[in-house]
């Protein structure tokens, strides 16, 4: 499957359900206390990070795409510090604030990256009778590509009934994170995201990849869903659609610290994918691969837009090679994300020779990753003459691209690469040569946004022209001479 990224920055999704707040207090121990046979932890940190629906909404926001997030919460510093931290984040947060009840708080303490209690405030029953969720925020969905409806069981999402309603009935897909027992409640959904358990409460016991299948069949039909996603844990994920196919992904995760939050992730990166135009089977891949990323963290946890597209390249092996500007402009953007130093050269490479390896390798050096900017066939022939290039663009890019010194190749069709340089702002240009920077093209534009300029010597001896000339002298010579 040839995976694309989504244009998560150009969509909204509305997230509605139960919010909660997740508290870690961590530090070490070292000693067992003597009033009870427990240890004794001293918290040295104290972190706090929206759990439940904002989680989900926090995790949407991560990737760039327009979260909204609605639910009840309390009157208190905890929903008070909650707004302050998703709002920072990008979220829009509006709460349903009531007085008779907490917001819900659940408090871990950690030592050693090991989880040793958890401490959960929250009312016995929710405090909300009369509320619904449908009249306050049903009017949110005008411009959303997707609704998440995030259930945690705590009493926000009793009734989704009109809210799947009123989503349909604007063409808004709705993904549901179910619980309980009763999926009765999310009748008409588009897509439901159980984990195995959750779904074999409801389907009964799946003794095989037949009996998961078939049980999924029956329980779409049962509730009109267009699809149903179950993850799995190792086994990965086996999305389900009436009448397709089933699709079976691979669990991705090569060491696994907490999944805690886990199923936050893929709703989120699911409801986004969707929303920026993804088709049901890429945002499930993208949503596979991100539960990857988010499970070698610790604690609840969002996946970034450029740690995903990473992983994306890295699985299709598109984190290198011949790019378009339009591509190369984003990757170089999530290499300086990282903390990156990207160096650009450029040249036409018409043959590709000792010198260009040698001088590539040294400029690979400066920085950790190199962009080679290719002239265009035309563009050499207008510097070198009519009998050039002796190899097109395309080849002159792979060869290129198979070199271990570069990452990236981009042709331009210029005189010169002044227009890649304004779009991308290298932090170092790199020519080869017996001049000083003034001779270098670009250096202006460089050194103007603050990136540096490097002149590098070529190996003695050895260029394109010379060869090309040898070749011209030596034609029509026997060969034997």
């Amino acid at each position: 499957m040839k995976l694309t990224m989504p244009r998560f920055d150009q969509a909204r999704v509305l997230v509605l359900g139960d919010i909660m707040l997740d508290r870690y207090w961590a530090g070490p121990t070292s000693r067992i206390s003597p009033e009870a046979p427990v240890p004794v932890v001293r918290v040295e940190q104290i972190t706090d990070r929206p759990g439940g629906a904002g989680n989900v909404a926090l995790n949407i926001a991560a990737l760039g795409t327009g979260a909204t997030l609605g639910g009840y919460t309390g009157r208190d510093e905890m929903a008070d510090t909650l707004q302050a931290m998703l709002e920072g984040a990008g979220v829009k947060c509006v709460f349903e604030r009531l007085d008779d009840m907490p917001t819900i708080t659940k408090l871990r303490v950690i030592s050693r990256q090991q989880q040793l209690i958890r401490l959960d405030f929250e009312a016995s029953e929710f405090c909300a009778p009369g509320h619904s969720l449908e009249q306050h925020w049903s009017s949110l969905l005008e411009g959303c590509g997707a609704l998440v409806l995030s259930d945690y069981a705590k009493g926000a999402l009793v009734d989704p009934q009109p809210l799947i309603g009123a989503a349909k009935a604007v063409g808004v897909p709705v993904l549901v994170d179910p619980k309980g027992t009763d999926f009765s409640r999310y009748r008409g959904a588009t897509l439901l995201t159980p984990n195995l358990h959750e779904f074999e409460a409801v389907a009964g016991r799946c003794r095989s990849e037949q009996d998961l299948v078939a049980a999924g069949e029956k329980l779409m039909t049962e509730l009109d869903l267009a699809g149903l996603l179950i993850t799995r844990g190792e086994h990965g994920m086996t999305l389900l659609r009436p009448g397709v196919e089933e699709l079976h992904l691979p669990a991705r995760a090569r060491e696994v610290f907490d999944v805690t939050g886990a199923g936050d992730t893929v709703i989120a990166v699911l409801a986004a994918s969707l929303a920026g135009g993804a088709p049901l089977p890429d945002a499930v891949a993208l949503a596979n691969i991100a539960a990857s990323i988010v499970v070698g963290k610790l604690g609840t946890a969002a996946v970034s837009a450029p740690e995903l597209r990473r992983a994306v390249q890295s699985e299709t092996g598109s984190e290198r090679g011949a790019l378009s500007l339009d591509q190369l402009a984003v990757v170089v953007a999530d290499a300086r994300a990282q903390g990156e130093k990207v160096v650009f050269t450029n040249g036409c490479f018409d043959i590709i020779h000792a010198g260009h390896v040698s001088y590539l390798e040294q400029a690979r050096k400066l920085g950790d990753r190199l962009i080679v900017a290719v002239n265009s066939d035309a563009s050499v022939r207008r510097l070198k003459g009519s009998g050039r290039p002796i190899n097109p663009q395309d080849r002159r890019m792979a060869v290129l691209a198979g070199l271990e010194a570069v990452d990236w190749v981009v042709c331009f069709d210029d005189d010169t690469p002044v227009s890649l340089l304004d779009v991308l702002k290298p932090d170092v240009l790199v020519k080869g040569g017996d001049y000083d920077k003034a001779g270098v093209v670009g250096w202006e534009v460089v050194e103007g946004y603050g990136g540096e300029v490097q002149v590098l010597g070529f190996v003695d001896n050895v260029s394109t022209t010379a060869i090309v000339e040898r070749i011209q002298r030596n034609q029509g010579q026997d060969p034997s001479q």
